[in-house]
Protein backbone atom coordinates (compact mmCIF):
# COMPACT_ATOMS: atom_id res chain seq x y z
CA UNK A 1 0.00 0.00 0.00
CA UNK A 2 1.38 3.35 -0.98
CA UNK A 3 2.32 6.00 1.70
CA UNK A 4 -0.08 8.26 -0.27
CA UNK A 5 -3.23 5.62 0.09
CA UNK A 6 -2.20 5.52 3.86
CA UNK A 7 -2.29 9.49 4.03
CA UNK A 8 -5.45 9.65 2.59
CA UNK A 9 -7.16 6.62 4.58
CA UNK A 10 -5.91 8.55 8.03
CA UNK A 11 -7.27 11.89 6.86
CA UNK A 12 -10.83 9.97 6.27
CA UNK A 13 -10.89 8.64 9.59
CA UNK A 14 -9.57 11.43 11.25
CA UNK A 15 -13.24 13.06 10.11
CA UNK A 16 -15.37 9.96 10.17
CA UNK A 17 -13.68 7.42 12.40
CA UNK A 18 -14.04 3.71 12.71
CA UNK A 19 -17.55 2.40 14.74
CA UNK A 20 -16.46 -1.36 15.06
CA UNK A 21 -19.44 -3.33 16.00
CA UNK A 22 -17.24 -6.18 18.09
CA UNK A 23 -14.36 -6.80 19.85
CA UNK A 24 -13.99 -9.55 22.42
CA UNK A 25 -11.31 -7.72 24.87
CA UNK A 26 -14.02 -7.85 27.65
CA UNK A 27 -13.72 -12.13 27.23
CA UNK A 28 -9.87 -11.71 26.13
CA UNK A 29 -9.67 -9.93 29.80
CA UNK A 30 -11.29 -12.28 31.82
CA UNK A 31 -9.39 -15.30 30.67
CA UNK A 32 -6.15 -13.81 30.71
CA UNK A 33 -6.04 -11.67 34.05
CA UNK A 34 -9.12 -11.75 35.04
CA UNK A 35 -10.31 -8.45 34.51
CA UNK A 36 -7.90 -6.96 36.63
CA UNK A 37 -6.83 -3.78 34.36
CA UNK A 38 -3.45 -3.13 37.01
CA UNK A 39 -2.15 -6.94 35.32
CA UNK A 40 -2.83 -5.38 31.89
CA UNK A 41 -2.35 -1.82 31.13
CA UNK A 42 -4.64 -1.08 28.16
CA UNK A 43 -2.59 2.54 27.87
CA UNK A 44 0.49 0.47 27.18
CA UNK A 45 1.32 -0.93 24.11
CA UNK A 46 -0.48 -5.12 24.51
CA UNK A 47 0.49 -6.47 21.48
CA UNK A 48 2.63 -9.35 22.54
CA UNK A 49 -0.92 -10.62 24.18
CA UNK A 50 -3.66 -8.77 22.43
CA UNK A 51 -5.08 -7.36 19.27
CA UNK A 52 -6.19 -4.39 21.22
CA UNK A 53 -4.76 -1.24 23.54
CA UNK A 54 -5.73 2.27 23.56
CA UNK A 55 -2.62 3.21 21.30
CA UNK A 56 -3.50 1.11 18.78
CA UNK A 57 -7.12 1.91 18.91
CA UNK A 58 -6.00 5.74 18.24
CA UNK A 59 -3.70 4.74 15.72
CA UNK A 60 -6.59 2.84 13.71
CA UNK A 61 -8.92 5.78 13.92
CA UNK A 62 -11.20 4.07 16.13
CA UNK A 63 -14.19 6.25 17.33
CA UNK A 64 -16.62 3.86 18.58
CA UNK A 65 -16.25 0.35 19.71
CA UNK A 66 -18.89 -2.05 20.42
CA UNK A 67 -17.40 -4.43 23.37
CA UNK A 68 -18.86 -8.04 23.16
CA UNK A 69 -20.05 -8.85 26.40
CA UNK A 70 -19.25 -12.40 25.43
CA UNK A 71 -19.89 -15.42 27.57
CA UNK A 72 -19.28 -19.47 25.90
CA UNK A 73 -22.52 -21.16 24.80
CA UNK A 74 -21.16 -24.00 27.45
CA UNK A 75 -22.45 -21.79 29.79
CA UNK A 76 -26.03 -21.60 30.86
CA UNK A 77 -28.75 -20.63 32.99
CA UNK A 78 -28.33 -18.33 35.17
CA UNK A 79 -24.26 -18.61 35.19
CA UNK A 80 -24.57 -17.21 31.47
CA UNK A 81 -26.37 -14.61 33.03
CA UNK A 82 -24.02 -13.95 36.22
CA UNK A 83 -20.78 -13.99 33.50
CA UNK A 84 -22.79 -11.28 31.10
CA UNK A 85 -22.77 -9.28 34.32
CA UNK A 86 -19.33 -10.01 35.12
CA UNK A 87 -18.78 -8.45 31.42
CA UNK A 88 -20.53 -5.48 31.79
CA UNK A 89 -19.39 -4.36 34.83
CA UNK A 90 -15.84 -5.01 33.16
CA UNK A 91 -16.56 -2.76 30.54
CA UNK A 92 -18.10 -0.06 32.70
CA UNK A 93 -14.72 -0.01 34.87
CA UNK A 94 -12.36 0.06 31.95
CA UNK A 95 -14.24 3.18 30.99
CA UNK A 96 -14.61 4.49 34.36
CA UNK A 97 -10.66 3.95 34.58
CA UNK A 98 -10.01 5.61 31.62
CA UNK A 99 -12.14 8.32 30.72
CA UNK A 100 -8.97 10.48 28.72
CA UNK A 101 -9.65 7.53 25.95
CA UNK A 102 -13.01 5.98 26.43
CA UNK A 103 -16.81 7.81 26.98
CA UNK A 104 -20.01 5.05 27.79
CA UNK A 105 -22.03 5.79 24.98
CA UNK A 106 -25.92 4.67 25.68
CA UNK A 107 -26.82 6.88 22.90
CA UNK A 108 -26.25 7.77 19.30
CA UNK A 109 -26.03 11.59 20.27
CA UNK A 110 -23.88 10.68 22.87
CA UNK A 111 -21.47 8.46 20.34
CA UNK A 112 -21.33 12.12 18.97
CA UNK A 113 -20.29 13.61 21.63
CA UNK A 114 -17.83 11.69 22.61
CA UNK A 115 -15.96 12.06 19.33
CA UNK A 116 -16.15 16.01 19.75
CA UNK A 117 -14.56 15.16 23.06
CA UNK A 118 -11.61 13.10 21.30
CA UNK A 119 -12.68 10.09 23.34
CA UNK A 120 -13.91 6.92 21.90
CA UNK A 121 -17.35 5.97 22.44
CA UNK A 122 -17.32 2.78 24.70
CA UNK A 123 -20.80 0.67 23.86
CA UNK A 124 -21.97 -2.81 24.59
CA UNK A 125 -22.98 -5.89 22.79
CA UNK A 126 -24.02 -9.46 24.31
CA UNK A 127 -23.25 -12.19 22.26
CA UNK A 128 -25.87 -14.98 21.89
CA UNK A 129 -29.27 -15.16 23.27
CA UNK A 130 -28.40 -17.35 26.65
CA UNK A 131 -26.97 -14.55 28.15
CA UNK A 132 -30.48 -13.77 28.57
CA UNK A 133 -32.07 -17.08 29.72
CA UNK A 134 -35.01 -17.26 27.91
CA UNK A 135 -36.16 -14.26 30.29
CA UNK A 136 -37.48 -10.76 28.80
CA UNK A 137 -37.00 -9.18 32.51
CA UNK A 138 -33.31 -10.27 32.21
CA UNK A 139 -33.01 -9.03 28.49
CA UNK A 140 -34.76 -5.23 30.10
CA UNK A 141 -32.07 -5.75 33.10
CA UNK A 142 -29.11 -5.51 30.46
CA UNK A 143 -30.40 -2.86 28.44
CA UNK A 144 -31.09 -0.83 31.31
CA UNK A 145 -27.24 -1.80 32.14
CA UNK A 146 -25.83 -0.20 29.16
CA UNK A 147 -26.06 -3.33 26.51
CA UNK A 148 -27.07 -2.28 23.22
CA UNK A 149 -27.62 -5.45 20.90
CA UNK A 150 -28.16 -8.57 21.63
CA UNK A 151 -26.90 -11.03 19.42
CA UNK A 152 -29.34 -13.88 19.37
CA UNK A 153 -27.51 -16.94 19.04
CA UNK A 154 -23.78 -17.76 19.58
CA UNK A 155 -22.36 -21.28 18.17
CA UNK A 156 -25.24 -23.50 19.56
CA UNK A 157 -28.94 -23.03 19.21
CA UNK A 158 -30.58 -21.41 22.12
CA UNK A 159 -34.29 -22.61 23.16
CA UNK A 160 -36.20 -19.98 21.07
CA UNK A 161 -33.41 -19.45 17.89
CA UNK A 162 -31.69 -21.26 15.36
CA UNK A 163 -27.50 -20.53 15.14
CA UNK A 164 -25.70 -20.91 11.91
CA UNK A 165 -23.11 -23.77 13.04
CA UNK A 166 -25.96 -26.13 14.86
CA UNK A 167 -28.26 -28.43 13.54
CA UNK A 168 -31.47 -26.57 13.33
CA UNK A 169 -34.41 -27.25 15.83
CA UNK A 170 -36.80 -24.31 15.05
CA UNK A 171 -36.33 -23.48 11.65
CA UNK A 172 -35.48 -19.66 12.36
CA UNK A 173 -37.31 -18.04 15.64
CA UNK A 174 -39.70 -19.59 17.84
CA UNK A 175 -42.86 -17.76 18.57
CA UNK A 176 -40.97 -16.59 21.80
CA UNK A 177 -37.82 -15.85 19.64
CA UNK A 178 -40.23 -13.49 17.95
CA UNK A 179 -41.21 -11.84 20.95
CA UNK A 180 -37.21 -11.58 22.02
CA UNK A 181 -37.53 -9.34 18.81
CA UNK A 182 -40.70 -7.65 19.14
CA UNK A 183 -39.18 -6.19 22.63
CA UNK A 184 -35.41 -5.43 21.58
CA UNK A 185 -37.01 -3.37 19.29
CA UNK A 186 -39.22 -2.15 21.92
CA UNK A 187 -36.41 -1.52 24.22
CA UNK A 188 -34.19 0.17 21.96
CA UNK A 189 -31.56 -3.03 21.87
CA UNK A 190 -30.28 -3.76 18.61
CA UNK A 191 -31.48 -7.22 16.76
CA UNK A 192 -27.52 -8.54 16.27
CA UNK A 193 -28.24 -11.50 13.17
CA UNK A 194 -24.57 -12.37 13.20
CA UNK A 195 -24.26 -16.39 14.33
CA UNK A 196 -27.58 -16.74 13.26
CA UNK A 197 -29.21 -19.54 10.96
CA UNK A 198 -30.00 -17.93 7.38
CA UNK A 199 -33.92 -18.96 8.64
CA UNK A 200 -33.47 -16.87 11.82
CA UNK A 201 -31.68 -14.23 9.80
CA UNK A 202 -35.25 -14.08 7.70
CA UNK A 203 -37.85 -14.66 10.56
CA UNK A 204 -36.25 -11.51 12.14
CA UNK A 205 -36.40 -9.47 9.19
CA UNK A 206 -39.76 -10.27 8.68
CA UNK A 207 -40.37 -9.44 12.46
CA UNK A 208 -38.34 -6.41 13.44
CA UNK A 209 -39.93 -2.95 13.36
CA UNK A 210 -36.37 -1.82 13.83
CA UNK A 211 -33.00 -1.51 11.64
CA UNK A 212 -31.47 -4.90 12.60
CA UNK A 213 -27.58 -5.34 12.36
CA UNK A 214 -24.88 -8.05 11.28
CA UNK A 215 -22.48 -7.02 14.06
CA UNK A 216 -19.13 -9.31 12.73
CA UNK A 217 -20.34 -11.15 9.82
CA UNK A 218 -19.30 -11.38 5.95
CA UNK A 219 -21.00 -12.14 2.65
CA UNK A 220 -21.55 -16.10 2.05
CA UNK A 221 -21.25 -15.92 -2.08
CA UNK A 222 -18.12 -14.76 -1.60
CA UNK A 223 -16.91 -17.20 1.13
CA UNK A 224 -19.36 -20.23 1.47
CA UNK A 225 -19.47 -20.18 5.81
CA UNK A 226 -22.79 -20.85 7.37
CA UNK A 227 -21.59 -17.80 9.41
CA UNK A 228 -21.74 -15.31 6.75
CA UNK A 229 -24.74 -13.67 4.95
CA UNK A 230 -26.66 -14.66 2.45
CA UNK A 231 -27.78 -12.68 -0.83
CA UNK A 232 -31.01 -12.57 -0.26
CA UNK A 233 -30.57 -11.50 3.38
CA UNK A 234 -28.25 -8.76 2.30
CA UNK A 235 -30.60 -7.56 -0.57
CA UNK A 236 -33.60 -7.13 2.36
CA UNK A 237 -31.43 -4.79 4.19
CA UNK A 238 -32.63 -1.71 2.42
CA UNK A 239 -35.95 -2.12 3.14
CA UNK A 240 -35.16 -2.97 7.10
CA UNK A 241 -32.73 0.26 7.00
CA UNK A 242 -29.93 -2.32 8.64
CA UNK A 243 -26.13 -2.58 8.61
CA UNK A 244 -24.05 -5.96 7.36
CA UNK A 245 -20.32 -5.08 9.16
CA UNK A 246 -17.95 -6.88 7.21
CA UNK A 247 -15.37 -9.31 9.93
CA UNK A 248 -11.94 -9.97 9.28
CA UNK A 249 -11.79 -13.51 10.48
CA UNK A 250 -9.83 -15.40 7.99
CA UNK A 251 -12.09 -18.97 8.14
CA UNK A 252 -15.28 -16.62 7.42
CA UNK A 253 -13.38 -14.25 4.75
CA UNK A 254 -11.37 -16.74 2.65
CA UNK A 255 -12.59 -20.01 1.30
CA UNK A 256 -9.31 -21.55 1.19
CA UNK A 257 -9.30 -21.21 5.12
CA UNK A 258 -12.12 -22.85 5.79
CA UNK A 259 -10.39 -26.60 5.84
CA UNK A 260 -7.30 -25.35 7.65
CA UNK A 261 -9.13 -23.98 10.40
CA UNK A 262 -11.11 -27.09 11.08
CA UNK A 263 -8.04 -29.08 11.52
CA UNK A 264 -6.63 -26.17 13.62
CA UNK A 265 -9.48 -26.37 15.66
CA UNK A 266 -9.39 -30.16 16.11
CA UNK A 267 -5.65 -30.37 17.50
CA UNK A 268 -6.92 -27.23 20.26
CA UNK A 269 -9.42 -30.32 21.37
CA UNK A 270 -7.00 -33.07 21.34
CA UNK A 271 -4.96 -30.62 23.33
CA UNK A 272 -7.95 -30.32 25.92
CA UNK A 273 -8.27 -26.57 24.69
CA UNK A 274 -11.56 -24.93 22.86
CA UNK A 275 -10.77 -23.37 19.58
CA UNK A 276 -11.63 -20.11 20.36
CA UNK A 277 -9.38 -19.21 22.97
CA UNK A 278 -6.47 -17.08 22.59
CA UNK A 279 -4.89 -17.45 26.10
CA UNK A 280 -0.70 -17.34 25.49
CA UNK A 281 -0.91 -21.02 26.22
CA UNK A 282 -3.33 -21.92 23.69
CA UNK A 283 -2.19 -19.42 21.20
CA UNK A 284 1.76 -21.10 21.70
CA UNK A 285 -0.51 -24.78 20.47
CA UNK A 286 -1.61 -22.82 17.30
CA UNK A 287 1.33 -21.19 16.21
CA UNK A 288 3.33 -24.65 16.57
CA UNK A 289 0.41 -26.07 14.62
CA UNK A 290 0.64 -23.28 12.25
CA UNK A 291 4.60 -24.10 11.50
CA UNK A 292 4.06 -27.37 10.79
CA UNK A 293 0.72 -26.62 8.33
CA UNK A 294 1.22 -23.27 7.34
CA UNK A 295 -2.16 -22.37 6.98
CA UNK A 296 -3.90 -19.39 3.98
CA UNK A 297 -3.40 -15.87 4.82
CA UNK A 298 -6.23 -13.32 4.25
CA UNK A 299 -5.23 -10.12 3.47
CA UNK A 300 -7.31 -6.67 3.33
CA UNK A 301 -7.68 -7.05 -0.02
CA UNK A 302 -9.94 -10.29 1.13
CA UNK A 303 -11.82 -8.38 2.89
CA UNK A 304 -12.54 -5.46 0.57
CA UNK A 305 -13.74 -7.94 -1.52
CA UNK A 306 -16.55 -8.80 0.70
CA UNK A 307 -16.85 -5.35 0.61
CA UNK A 308 -17.42 -4.86 -2.79
CA UNK A 309 -19.51 -7.35 -2.91
CA UNK A 310 -21.79 -6.61 0.49
CA UNK A 311 -22.20 -2.95 -1.63
CA UNK A 312 -23.50 -4.57 -4.96
CA UNK A 313 -25.88 -6.34 -3.12
CA UNK A 314 -27.18 -4.41 -0.09
CA UNK A 315 -25.89 -0.62 -1.19
CA UNK A 316 -23.34 1.36 0.45
CA UNK A 317 -25.60 2.79 2.76
CA UNK A 318 -26.45 -0.55 4.56
CA UNK A 319 -22.65 -2.17 5.22
CA UNK A 320 -20.13 -1.24 8.06
CA UNK A 321 -17.12 -3.04 9.90
CA UNK A 322 -16.88 -4.95 12.84
CA UNK A 323 -13.38 -6.98 12.84
CA UNK A 324 -13.80 -9.42 15.89
CA UNK A 325 -10.66 -8.69 17.48
CA UNK A 326 -8.90 -10.34 20.26
CA UNK A 327 -11.84 -13.18 19.50
CA UNK A 328 -9.98 -14.66 16.70
CA UNK A 329 -6.73 -16.78 16.71
CA UNK A 330 -5.77 -15.41 13.54
CA UNK A 331 -5.97 -11.75 11.71
CA UNK A 332 -5.73 -10.90 7.86
CA UNK A 333 -2.18 -9.89 7.00
CA UNK A 334 -2.08 -6.24 6.81
CA UNK A 335 -5.21 -5.84 9.73
CA UNK A 336 -2.97 -8.00 12.18
CA UNK A 337 -4.86 -6.20 15.29
CA UNK A 338 -6.91 -2.56 15.96
CA UNK A 339 -4.26 -1.17 14.01
CA UNK A 340 -5.00 -1.68 10.86
CA UNK A 341 -7.93 -0.45 9.92
CA UNK A 342 -6.64 2.35 7.62
CA UNK A 343 -5.22 -0.68 5.69
CA UNK A 344 -8.72 -1.51 4.94
CA UNK A 345 -9.85 1.82 3.97
CA UNK A 346 -6.60 2.65 1.59
CA UNK A 347 -7.42 -0.33 -0.21
CA UNK A 348 -10.33 1.18 -0.92
CA UNK A 349 -9.53 3.47 -1.60
CA UNK A 350 -7.28 2.33 -4.24
CA UNK A 351 -10.50 0.52 -5.71
CA UNK A 352 -12.29 3.77 -6.44
CA UNK A 353 -14.17 3.91 -3.25
CA UNK A 354 -15.01 7.80 -2.77
CA UNK A 355 -14.48 9.20 0.24
CA UNK A 356 -18.13 9.96 1.25
CA UNK A 357 -18.98 6.27 0.73
CA UNK A 358 -16.15 5.65 2.73
CA UNK A 359 -17.68 7.67 5.17
CA UNK A 360 -20.59 5.87 5.28
CA UNK A 361 -18.70 2.55 5.94
CA UNK A 362 -16.37 3.62 9.01
CA UNK A 363 -19.34 5.85 10.69
CA UNK A 364 -22.34 7.08 9.55
CA UNK A 365 -24.12 3.99 8.30
CA UNK A 366 -23.54 2.51 12.20
CA UNK A 367 -24.68 6.35 13.22
CA UNK A 368 -28.38 5.66 11.56
CA UNK A 369 -29.02 2.67 12.77
CA UNK A 370 -28.53 2.93 16.06
CA UNK A 371 -31.08 6.57 15.61
CA UNK A 372 -33.13 4.57 14.20
CA UNK A 373 -33.73 1.49 16.56
CA UNK A 374 -33.77 4.77 19.23
CA UNK A 375 -36.84 6.13 17.20
CA UNK A 376 -38.86 2.70 16.93
CA UNK A 377 -38.79 2.62 20.51
CA UNK A 378 -39.67 5.53 21.36
CA UNK A 379 -42.91 5.35 19.53
CA UNK A 380 -43.31 1.59 20.34
CA UNK A 381 -43.30 2.23 24.29
CA UNK A 382 -46.36 4.39 23.74
CA UNK A 383 -48.07 1.92 21.90
CA UNK A 384 -47.40 -0.91 24.56
CA UNK A 385 -45.62 -2.26 27.45
CA UNK A 386 -43.02 -4.28 28.33
CA UNK A 387 -43.71 -7.63 27.89
CA UNK A 388 -44.34 -10.33 30.29
CA UNK A 389 -44.86 -13.56 27.69
CA UNK A 390 -42.80 -16.60 28.84
CA UNK A 391 -40.96 -19.40 26.36
CA UNK A 392 -43.08 -21.71 28.28
CA UNK A 393 -46.74 -19.86 27.31
CA UNK A 394 -45.66 -19.42 23.62
CA UNK A 395 -43.75 -22.52 22.58
CA UNK A 396 -45.03 -24.90 25.02
CA UNK A 397 -43.32 -26.91 27.45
Amino acid sequence: MTPELLDRARAVLRTTPVVDGHNDLPWAMRAQAGYDLDAVDLTADQSHRLHTDFGRLRAGGVGAQFWSVYVPAELSGDGAVSATLEQVDFVKEMTARHPEHLRLALTADEVEAARAEGRIASLMGAEGGHSINSSLATLRALYELGVRYLTLTHNSNVPWADSATDEPVHGGLSAFGEEVVREMNRLGMLVDLSHVSADTMRDALRVSEAPVVFSHSSARAVCDHPRNVPDDVLAQLPANGGVAMVTFVPKFVLPAAIEWTLAADANMRAEGLHPLETTPGAMAVQRAYEAAHPRPVATAETVADHLDHMREVAGVDHIGIGGDYDGTAFTPSGLEDVSGYPVLVAELLRRGWSEVDLAKLTWHNALRVLRGAETVATRLRAERRPSTATREQLDGA
